[in-house]
């Protein structure tokens, strides 16, 4: 409605109606008199009625003009609050926060961390949603995202919280059945263990080598949508898989698994992608802080 009446016109009146003067309202909100009874004027005229009774020495309000009055305070009031609401939740983390990240990333390390987290911020309700597939924020109504491997929509923003890489490996047992592959081309007479990543193509592994960027095709016996299974296949010899560094990394050391063509990696660091910018959203930006913090205190032991 182009005639709606304003917010500041309908301030405005509720100083006139304290006051009962034009011109002891113009002195308080620093107004001309002339300028007042323009906007009160106005704001009869858009609601159809009149507001005061006016004489030369003072103003009161008409029956209508009590009405409205209630009204204006209790508008005004509501906007107070939606903007203190607003603004607070610019500064303190609160309401709902729904993540979403992979199975094995989640499991391992997001949420042991968002417990933490929880335990700082009683007033945050979290949900966190383990997928296998590529999330929608904005249509599926998700506030953050936390993902492995570079590039987001172009409509969303992104931050990195820790440095990462995939890495080829396979267990001591099928190196000794099946021997070391000379180079990446030769992958494709080996078996290898593939998974449908979130940001990969199935079978494609996109690898960068002394030459620059790489890709071999492969292919198996075995294939999941479950990272955890398709590590455990690799622990029982079943094949090659490429994986990143932090979920791989303790079968490194215990030697269950043996990296192999080292020259040869993925780029995998963790993002955290949101649809808000992290100044606007309290509950999004300091879980983004947490878990950055968490992950450089657990980085070592993700590494190898």
């Amino acid at each position: 409605m182009n005639n709606s009446p304003l917010l500041e016109d309908l301030r405005l009146f509720c100083v006139v109606a304290r006051r009962s003067s034009f011109a002891e309202s113009a002195k308080e909100v620093g107004a001309s008199p002339a300028y007042i009874s323009k906007r009160i004027a106005l704001l009869e005229q858009a609601l159809g009625v009149r507001l005061f009774h006016r004489t030369t020495r003072s103003v009161v309000m008409t029956e209508e003009g009590g009405n409205v009055h209630d009204w204006a305070r209790k508008i005004l009031d509501d906007v107070e609050q939606m903007m203190e609401t607003v603004s607070s939740a610019k500064r303190v983390p609160r309401g709902l926060l729904k993540i979403s990240t992979s199975f094995g990333l989640g499991r391992k390390y997001v949420s042991p961390i968002l417990s933490e987290f929880a335990a700082l911020h009683p007033e945050l309700k979290i949900q966190l949603e383990l997928v296998d597939r590529q999330i929608d924020l904005v249509n599926e109504g998700f506030d953050l995202d936390i993902r492995v491997g570079p590039g987001h929509e172009p409509h969303l923003f992104s931050k990195r919280i820790m440095p990462s890489q995939r890495v080829l490996c396979a267990s001591p047992d099928y190196l000794k059945r099946n021997g070391l592959p000379a180079d990446l081309a030769a992958l494709r007479q080996h078996q290898c263990l593939v998974i449908r990543e979130r940001n990969q193509s199935f079978g494609i592994w996109r690898m960068m080598g002394p030459k620059g960027q790489e890709t071999v095709k492969v292919s198996g016996g075995l294939a999941s949508n479950h990272g955890e299974i398709i590590h455990q296949w690799a622990v029982d010899g079943h094949g090659i898989i490429l994986r990143s560094i932090w979920d791989v990394a303790e079968s490194l050391k215990r030697g269950r698994l043996v990296r192999i063509l080292p020259q040869y990696y993925q780029e995998a660091d963790l993002c955290a992608v949101y649809p808000l910018q992290l100044k606007n959203s309290a509950k999004v930006r300091e879980c983004v802080r947490f878990l950055q913090k968490k992950l450089d205190v657990n980085a070592p032991a993700m590494t190898v």
